[in-house]
């Protein structure tokens, strides 16, 4: 086995372990989903977590960040608690947010995930809302607003990036390219341009990153931190991505024609689990043994965290209205 006596802090092995947990964690409500006890909606990104883990490494607890119907990954990447995700997603009261919003609409407040909005878009001007207080506040935070390239066809996103902008908040769009709006492809819904340009429009600086290279994220994150640490403003950073799964739910869809199995084949070369573990491999960090303990470890995690969130109380009903209606 490969010596990693050391290296338990090394970026490379940091990022892997925490894609290759999510990565099972995700394959691990996909095969678990038909038993239906999981009774709401999910939006699996599988494929995706450069993007989620790359993002949150150079971020601390006092940052914050939101996210979208997409956000089991985000979560997870910020520090937020399995077993409370899964309690979550079962609806149970051990939940994050109690039972009461399942897949999408985790939270964890106290490691700086201030929430996860379905509707598409709207969690933008709560990330400006939040950097415009840590700005007037002095404190030295950074918010992030995960999006996906949808979301830049609302109008608050130009609202938001004008915004931000006109105020040099302390805010990072982050928008997960991941070609498709539901079964819609991005050159059905806009004109050939790239997608920076609309942030540019703004005046907001911009990059474009491969998505499915955590390293290159990592990077390219940390600029757009030191900036808006140093009263520099915003930034929008576009990562190139892709899903594997289908839009909602645990299954494969190339079957039914909105995009090929040679253009999913293609994105599944680019895996970025798989580009970060040869990476590791070929520098002598880490070799098959050590993945396969990891590996093992992190599916005795999950599956704890599954026995947890089974055998969890369903919430009070007489808990209903809690936080619906102000004290």
């Amino acid at each position: 086995m490969a010596q990693t006596t050391g290296l338990e802090n090394n970026p490379d092995i940091v990022d892997f372990t925490a894609m290759l947990r999510i990565r099972l964690v995700e394959e691990a409500i996909a095969e678990r989903y038909a038993e239906q006890e999981m009774r709401c909606p999910v939006h699996l990104s599988v494929g995706q977590e450069a993007s989620a883990v790359g993002v949150c490494a150079p971020l601390t607890d006092q940052d914050r960040m939101y996210s979208t119907h997409r956000c089991h990954a985000h979560y997870l990447a910020k520090g937020g608690g399995m077993k409370e995700m899964l309690a979550e997603i079962y609806g149970k009261a051990e939940g994050c947010i109690g039972g009461r919003g399942g897949s999408m609409h985790l939270a964890a407040p106290e490691v700086g995930l201030m929430s996860s909005v379905p509707i598409v878009a709207s969690a933008i001007p709560l990330a400006a809302g939040t950097a415009l207080s840590d700005k007037l506040d002095g404190n030295g935070r950074v918010t992030v607003s995960f999006l996906g390239d949808a979301c830049v066809e609302e109008g608050v996103f130009h609202e938001t990036a004008n915004f931000a902008r006109l105020h040099d908040l302390p805010v990072i769009f982050v928008c997960e390219n991941n070609l498709y709006s539901v079964y819609t492809r991005l050159d059905a819904r806009q004109p050939n341009r790239p997608l920076t340009a609309l942030a540019e429009a703004h005046g907001v600086p911009s990059e474009q990153v491969d998505g499915n290279d955590v390293a290159l994220v990592r990077a390219a994150t940390a600029r757009a931190v030191d900036r808006a640490r140093g009263g520099g403003g915003p930034t929008f950073l576009l990562l190139d991505t892709y899903r594997w799964r289908e839009h909602c739910g645990p299954n494969y869809d190339n079957h039914i024609g909105y995009r090929t199995e040679a253009e999913f084949e293609e994105w599944r070369t680019l895996d970025p689990l798989e580009r970060t573990w040869a990476s590791l491999r070929n520098l002598g960090l880490a070799d098959d043994d050590w993945r396969a303990e990891v590996t093992k470890e992190l599916e005795r995690e999950i599956d704890d965290a599954f026995d947890f969130a089974k055998s969890a109380p369903l919430p009070d009903p007489a808990s209903a209205a809690v936080s619906v209606y102000a004290e």
